[in-house]
């Protein structure tokens, strides 16, 4: 199963997180986020991601944003 919904739902969510911390539009804060490797992720069922809060996952971008900082 491709747990689809879940993903978009999830997706919407930390784009949604991403658009109102970084003070971006909805269409920049999408693109930074399909440019990550959390979407990769998240992405990949395997992982088991798409079972998280979009608050983890949420929280997992901003510590792959923050180290690409360093």
């Amino acid at each position: 199963m491709a747990h689809t919904l879940v993903k978009a739902v999830i997706i919407t969510h930390v784009i949604e997180l991403i658009a109102s911390k970084y003070k971006l539009s909805i269409e920049k804060a999408t693109d930074l986020f399909y440019l990550s490797d959390t979407i990769k992720l998240l992405e990949d069922d395997d992982t088991g991601l798409y079972g998280e809060s979009f608050l983890y996952v949420f929280s997992l971008f901003e510590k792959e944003m923050n180290s690409k900082k360093d």
